[in-house]
């Protein structure tokens, strides 16, 4: 809650903020969210206008979870802007009214920096992910790969492109000699 008692019904009058608030509890579900404790930093602007205070800003800080590929720990920075018109008191609903002389940021600011989490986040953008076979990160494991297996439906094609080497490799050693 920040105060706006000197500006309210000012049109024209700003001020400023500049705030670092730890999260009482943890924002966002799924993967990744911003942990309960995280500090949040928010650089804030209140603006006074006819049809009540506009909040205009940044927010910053960090998310964790785990990567949606290998599932390996990740942190990461999350950085929004936000905007909103808190409006006075008055009798049409709106979602965000300027109330006993203050704004609520905490619903903006939340809103704003969960909506901008990633769905599924990467802990690089071409993690190959875990081998479906061994459960292990591929990344790990790449140095030690060994060939697909061949789905047996498709093992007669293996045989015509085995003849076809063949073939080739006959033709070769007939034109060296």
């Amino acid at each position: 809650m920040l105060p706006v008692r000197d500006i309210v019904r000012r049109p024209g009058e700003m001020r400023e903020h500049r705030l670092t608030i730890p999260l009482a509890e943890q924002w966002g579900e799924g993967l990744v969210s911003v942990e309960k404790g995280e500090e949040v930093g928010l650089d804030v602007r209140l603006e006074s206008v006819h049809e009540g205070i506009l909040v205009s800003g940044t927010a910053d800080g960090e998310y964790s979870g785990e990567c949606g590929r290998c599932l390996t720990p990740i942190t990461r920075p999350v950085e929004v802007e936000f905007q909103e018109l808190f409006a006075y008191p008055s009798e049409e609903e709106t979602d965000f009214e300027v109330q006993d002389d203050h704004v609520d940021l905490e619903t903006l600011v939340r809103d704003a920096i969960v909506l901008s989490l990633p769905f599924q986040p990467v802990c690089q953008p071409d993690c190959p992910g875990l081998d479906p076979n061994t459960g292990e990160r591929l990344t790990e494991s790449a140095g030690a790969e060994s060939p697909a297996p061949i789905d047996p439906r498709w093992s007669a094609l293996r045989q015509i492109t085995d003849q076809d080497g063949a073939a080739e490799s006959r033709a070769a050693e007939k034109e060296e000699s």
